[in-house]
């Protein structure tokens, strides 16, 4: 084990090597970038890296300190998230991490503290946290981990060294899938298509089934016809059924759209997603015009944002669907 062995980031990794090799390490950082694409795995390599028995300035993943840190009972090491049942970090949660950085590290190395996701702290919680930023205790270091930096306080991102993190590359992920994971070559290639570059939705995704649904979304959406309204309410209430579903499929369609996007373009084949059912592709996109995908596109992430905040299923999938027939 050790740095080398992360999956991407190559720059972000050596960022954190030299700083740390140096001595020069930041009190606290922001890793912000894609769901699952490897923030926290790389903010808690840093920290077993930081206290290794065995390396220097890298981690072995193997003693005692690395086991702690991996399974998340490291006395120096916490990590910061909702409690059961909730939906905010918060500020009596910062007030007990700041309490722990205060005290003597029980290895003589650093106090480490890793929130994620960082964009969960409520208002309260932040200022109590920014405190910490702005008075950091000697020989502490947070790394707030986030999807999307918008949600934090401005005054919290600027006391903070930011390193920005990328999708990783679709071949780089299959590759790891298929050596690492022990899948098939065509399975690992199309988890790492329909991931997007995040390794951790492609270890959530249970590949039959993926298939199975796309093959029933794909015929949902090629059958509605244009002005066909009624059609339209009707497949709106059947993926309505369940929230996690209307939300898989909302990202699914948000990249199919993305797709017939890009296949309308000369030479752009290679960066398809969907590119195992270009015959099907080639169909729809004889039906959708390149502004419409280019809408559609901006109108699945809005549909997927109105049901997170709990607005009526139906009545969003209703709103979206009426847009794919009428505009065909």
């Amino acid at each position: 084990m050790g740095f080398s062995e992360i999956l991407g980031h190559q720059r972000q990794t050596e960022t954190l090597r030299l700083a740390l090799a140096k001595g020069r390490l930041h009190h606290a950082y922001l890793f912000a970038g894609p769901e699952g694409v490897g923030k926290r795995t790389l903010a808690l390599a840093l920290a077993k890296a930081i206290h290794c028995a065995e390396r220097v300035d890298d981690f072995c993943g193997q003693c005692a300190n690395c086991a702690r840190i991996e399974d998340g009972n490291h006395p120096d090491v916490r990590t910061i998230e909702p409690l059961a049942g909730k939906k905010e970090i918060s500020i009596q949660q910062i007030r007990e991490i700041e309490k722990q950085l205060n005290f003597r590290s029980f290895s003589g190395r650093k106090k480490i503290a890793v929130l994620d996701p960082a964009t969960l702290m409520n208002l309260s919680a932040q200022n109590a946290l920014l405190k910490t930023l702005e008075e950091p205790p000697q020989d502490s270091l947070l790394v707030l981990v986030a999807t999307n930096t918008g949600g934090l306080l401005p005054t919290l991102r600027s006391r903070c060294l930011r390193l920005s993190f990328g999708s990783l590359q679709c071949a780089q992920l299959a590759n790891y899938l298929a050596s690492k994971k022990g899948l098939k070559r065509e399975e690992a290639d199309f988890l790492a298509a329909m991931a997007m570059g995040s390794l951790g939705t492609a270890l959530k995704i249970d590949g039959e089934e993926m298939q199975e649904k796309r093959r029933v979304w794909i015929e949902l959406l090629s059958s509605l016809k244009a002005g066909d309204y009624r059609a339209a309410i009707v497949t709106a209430e059947g993926l309505a059924k369940d929230r996690d579903e209307s939300l898989k499929f909302l990202e699914w369609a948000g990249i199919w759209y993305r797709d017939l996007m890009v296949h309308a373009v000369p030479r752009g084949s290679s960066e398809l997603v969907n590119r195992d059912v270009l015959a099907r592709m080639e169909h729809e996109s004889a039906h959708d015009r390149l502004e419409h995908s280019l809408s559609l596109i901006a109108q699945t992430i809005e549909a997927a944002a109105g049901i997170q905040r709990n607005l009526n299923r139906r009545m969003v999938l209703e709103n979206l669907l009426f847009n794919v027939v009428g505009n065909r």
